[in-house]
């Protein structure tokens, strides 16, 4: 199993600000400012990105569980599985 890791990257000129998930299976990338208007924490920005990149690794399935987050000094967030079901 991998981490996952989050970064916020803020605007350029040619790119507006975002999120992106890295592992080393691949990485996402999503827009910022384009989270529904109920996910107002940064934390619940970087897990939503997580699970997103999960889906798209095909690991969000119960066998292996749920994912938990937390921030790391630099300001990054990890997210990596608990234990799920065989």
């Amino acid at each position: 199993m991998q981490a996952i890791i989050t970064k916020y990257y803020g605007p350029t000129n040619t790119k507006g600000a975002r999120i992106v998930a890295k592992c080393s299976a691949g990485s996402i990338s999503h827009g910022y400012h384009s989270f529904d208007g109920n996910v107002r924490h940064e934390q619940d920005r970087h897990h939503l990105v997580a699970c997103m990149l999960a889906g798209r690794m095909g690991w969000n399935t119960e066998a292996y569980g749920k994912i938990v987050s937390g921030q790391l000094p630099n300001g990054d967030y990890a997210h990596v599985f608990t234990e799920g079901k065989p």
